[in-house]
């Protein structure tokens, strides 16, 4: 049996599905920071899955520093209109964009492999993987640009 509060926060935690949350508080014995890694590792799964899929339809952000000195601009896909138009993928891009804007990665792929700005803990790759889980559908980072002041 599992808490609805239990429940209640792995949702609010991960923002996926309750049944999903279920499952994986169920398999972890009531332990959210278990379950959590359950639903990880199910995302990393699923997002393999999704590699070979086209690519149709996406967004493009951008974000400019408090200083006015910095901007950036990411071009992030998805497989549909649906998901480039939801507000939680465009979230995601501008997101996209402040990361490009503190750590100036030199490729996409190397942009991938750094540390998420806004949890260390993880990957922006693996923070772009909770959004395919979510979505369930490829999401890619296309291109990017950031732009200085030169002084």
């Amino acid at each position: 049996m599992v808490a609805i509060e239990q429940l209640k926060e792995l949702r609010e935690k991960t923002g996926l599905s309750l049944n999903e949350c279920r499952t994986a508080l169920l398999e972890a014995g009531g332990d959210i920071s278990r379950a959590q890694e359950i639903l990880r590792a199910r995302g990393n799964a699923f997002a393999d899955k999704k590699q070979d899929r086209t690519l149709g339809a996406g967004t493009i952000s951008a974000y400019v520093h408090a200083t006015k000195q910095i901007g950036t601009i990411v071009e992030l896909d998805s497989e549909s209109d649906f998901v480039s138009k939801n507000e939680e993928f465009q979230k995601l891009a501008y997101d996209l964009a402040m990361h490009v804007s503190a750590t100036n990665p030199e490729s996409v792929e190397k942009l991938l492999t750094e540390p998420y700005v806004k949890d260390n803990a993880k990957t922006v790759q693996a923070f772009i993987e909770e959004y395919v889980q979510k979505f369930g559908e490829k999401i890619k980072i296309a291109r990017f640009s950031r732009f200085m002041v030169l002084r």
